[in-house]
């Protein structure tokens, strides 16, 4: 959210300065992410002064140029050669002196340097608008009406003044905050200051001449609807003061109506609608739902289909006018045609206007902060506030007495806070006296003190405000998180209760034995988008959790899989030329099941490119499934999980892989991921990917060191090479291994796999090496030989494999 420094400075005072200010905001918990001047014209104008044309004749070298001299003030006369065709003698102008930056509307900034064109001295440059950023003509040089001395300044003449914006991350919560009266709530709080409201005395209704009756048909979806009319106004341009104010927050401005709408969003946090009364056919507004599949056409020229419990502003035929509290329709709005207004202040449910905001994906200013919560007591202080503005601009006459629809006022929420909990939660003892002066500037009554506890009533515009833990974060924001000191002294009687296992300290051993093997931690958004998993037909354990309030379709679902944002982290690297990927995430998937919602804790680990990046020393080699094999090895092995099989699964995530088992608990799966998912990322090189339970490998893992002597007897390797079925799987063939010779053979390694010419059709080849042990005596020739040729038989008689020589 942007917020302006001078604009606050309208409602409070502030001596300090906008950084200082963006502390004091931060320390109440509206986190300040910037603070950036702003300036109305880009460069202030600075070196820019008003001069006048002495003398103008045409270039002796040049047709379409004339040669000038300026007077800029101070006995200064300035030779400048000029190429605009409405140069002349006399002429009030705006003058770049040398050594000026000039910022243009289109264009990189550039300095003014004294040259020769065409033969002649030029000192300075003659600006038109678009040269120095004041509009977008060039049609020619700006000649001023004006009998200011020459030299006067062009920032103080054209009245650019230099603002700070000051950027706020806003957190759901705080829907009070989102407005510059809401931030200055915050700085009064803090500062015990007072807030300068803009007067509304001044309105009166002059006439009854244009009265529009309001029918509200849904009161749960409006609980209060304001309006008031008003005649005989004129649509033209904004003054500066207001586009200022505008443009300093980022929006553009288009007439003047609706910048005084758009102004007082900015300024109190309630949305207005202008509508054009002349179009509201029927003479009379309707507060209601249209039937299921309703067409509306849309400010943006958009043909929207209404949802059953959309509620619209409409016309006395009950033809839809707007979305309420989200966006106007195309043939009611203001135009340059208007002459008489209906203004609409309401207090829309957050409830509706979400879903609707949501379910047509229409995000504007209005829905932003009636989807959190408006204030139902402001309608028309803002309603009045609009009306005195658009008098004092536009002209016109207030038509109508003020319509107020409230039937059921909304009634500030009553809590009881206990003196031991203030204390106990903030962990420092508040006198009562400051935790009361801190409730009454935060617009918060105590309105019935006990002895040991007391009722406070809480304002309907503090909808984050729910209950007593709410009451004593209050307090604790604006006494100052800085303000609660640490203790001297500190108490370790509950370390005894730490369980032996702790999973957080399990999970920094892996991450680090991960980094150690090249590998790099990344975290991603557990939100993703359901279009992933839809298009190609996935299916989860139990319910995909959509999200209520989405901010997009993107970030529409919680994941069931960490694949998704994983492959995003792989595509956007990849697309910036970084192709050799290790990474590790730990995270979470979530899903629902038996109308609970659960959420388990996750391992992912990809692998993409080449296995080292391409050096002088070593040729590159693309990674492959049995590097990331290696990779799960190795975390089983620091885990000390024992006894894990594996078998070949068909997965609708991957092209190939296996399941690691321990017992009747999966642990997880690794393969390479299917290229058609890869695709819809635009990623194109093979990636492994492995997805395994945290809290299973936790659960199984054995902390314990096992110690032994290192073995006084050598180790003997052999090699062996089989030719044998694709369908078998290097776990079949360890798991045979062991069983025919569990003592001595201490390892077997898989040291290449090869598929392809040379080999007959649905083979492969392996080669494999043994590493065998006595550990209590010398291994002989012979028992080597008989244990190798053992393996050999059982190799051949129950995998039907070739030996190769």
């Amino acid at each position: 959210m942007t917020i302006s420094y001078n604009w606050l400075k309208e409602y409070i005072d502030i001596p300090e300065s906008a950084e200082d200010i963006g502390k004091v905001l931060t320390s109440t918990g509206l986190e300040v992410e910037k603070v950036e001047a702003h300036e109305t014209i880009k460069g202030g104008l600075k070196g820019l002064v008003i001069g006048e044309v002495m003398t103008c004749a045409k270039h002796p070298n040049a047709d379409k140029l004339s040669v000038t001299t300026v007077d800029v003030g101070g006995g200064k006369i300035l030779p400048i050669v000029c190429g605009a065709p409405n140069v002349a003698a006399g002429q009030k102008v705006v003058v770049a002196t040398p050594g000026t930056t000039v910022y243009p509307t289109k264009g990189e900034p550039f300095t003014i340097k004294n040259a020769k064109i065409r033969g002649e001295q030029s000192e300075g440059m003659i600006c038109a608008e678009d040269e120095i950023g004041m509009g977008e003509s060039h049609a020619g040089i700006i000649v001023l009406n004006t009998t200011v001395a020459n030299g006067t300044s062009a920032a103080e003449f054209f009245n650019v003044s230099t603002d700070y914006v000051i950027e706020i991350g806003l957190t759901p919560n705080r829907a009070d905050a989102a407005s510059h009266i809401g931030v200055v709530r915050d700085i009064k709080a803090s500062k015990r200051r007072a807030i300068r409201w803009p007067s509304v005395d001044a309105f009166k209704t002059n006439n009854t001449s244009l009265s529009i009756p309001v029918v509200v048909e849904h009161a749960q979806a409006c609980p209060r609807y304001s309006a008031v009319t008003i005649s005989g106004v004129t649509v033209k341009e904004s003054p500066q003061w207001l586009k200022d104010r505008l443009t300093t927050i980022g929006l553009t401005p288009i007439n003047n109506i609706v910048d005084i709408t758009n102004f007082i969003c900015h300024e109190l946090g309630q949305p207005l609608h202008a509508f054009d009364a002349n179009q509201i056919a029927g003479g009379k507004v309707l507060v209601k739902t249209l039937p299921q599949g309703t067409k509306f056409i849309t400010l943006d020229g958009k043909e929207r289909t209404l949802q059953a419990n959309d509620l619209m502003i409409c016309n006395g035929n009950s033809e839809g006018m707007c979305i309420a509290g989200v966006f106007g329709g195309q043939h009611s709005g203001i135009t340059t045609a208007t002459q008489n207004i209906f203004l609409e202040s309401a207090y829309f449910s957050a409830d509706f206007v979400r879903k609707t905001s949501l379910h047509h994906q229409l995000k504007t200013d209005a829905s932003f902060r009636f989807e959190r919560g408006t204030d139902p007591n402001i309608t028309v202080y803002a309603l009045k506030r609009a009306a005195l503005l658009i008098q004092e601009i536009a002209g016109g006459q207030i038509s109508s007495d003020v319509i107020d629809h409230y039937p059921t006022p909304v009634e500030n929420r009553k809590i009881e806070v206990k003196d031991k909990n203030v204390n106990r939660l903030i962990g420092k003892t508040i006198p009562r006296e400051e935790v009361f002066e801190i409730l009454e500037q935060l617009e918060i009554k105590v309105i019935d003190k006990k002895e040991d506890r007391y009722t406070v009533s809480v304002p309907p515009y503090r909808v984050d405000v729910m209950q007593e833990a709410d009451i004593i974060e209050e307090i604790l924001r604006i006494y100052g998180f800085n303000n609660i000191e640490l203790s001297d002294t500190a108490s370790a009687d509950f370390l005894a209760e730490f369980p032996v296992k702790n999973i957080d300290k399990y999970k920094r051993t892996i991450g680090e034995l991960l980094t150690g093997n090249g590998f790099y931690e990344i975290w991603t958004n557990s939100l993703t988008n359901f279009a992933y998993q839809q298009k190609h037909k996935l299916t989860f354990e139990g319910e995909t959790v959509e999200i209520l309030n989405k901010l997009s379709e993107e970030q529409g679902i919680l994941r069931q899989t960490m694949l998704f944002t994983g492959l995003e982290v792989c595509a956007h690297n990849i697309n910036r030329k970084q192709k050799d990927l290790k990474l590790y995430e730990f995270g979470k998937i979530y899903y629902r099941e038996a109308g609970k919602y659960r959420e388990e804790e996750k391992l992912a680990i990809y692998l993409t490119g080449n296995v080292e990046t391409e050096n002088w020393q070593r040729k590159t080699q693309s990674v492959t499934y049995y590097d990331l094999a290696q990779q799960i090895q190795n975390i089983l092995q620091k885990s000390g999980l024992k006894s894990v099989s594996q078998e070949n699964i068909k997965d609708q995530l991957l092209e190939y892989g296996v399941r690691l088992t321990q017992g009747q608990r999966e642990i997880g799966k690794l393969g390479k991921v299917k290229s058609s998912l890869q695709k819809d990322f635009g990623v194109k090189q093979e990636i492994f990917y492995a997805e395994l339970s945290t809290s299973l490998l936790f659960q199984g893992a054995n902390p314990k060191l096992v110690i032994q002597d290192v073995t006084k007897f050598p180790e003997v390797r052999r090699d062996l090479s089989l030719v044998l079925s694709k369908q078998v799987t290097f776990d079949e063939i360890r798991k045979l291994i062991l069983e025919t010779e569990k003592r001595l053979i201490k390892n077997i390694l898989a040291f290449d796999v090869y598929e392809g010419q040379n080999l007959p059709e649905g083979k492969k080849a392996y080669a494999l090496a043994f590493t065998l042990l006595d550990e209590t005596k010398t291994l002989t020739d012979e028992e080597i030989d008989t244990t190798m040729t053992k393996l050999m038989a059982a190799f051949e008689q129950k995998l039907g494999a070739v030996i190769r020589k």
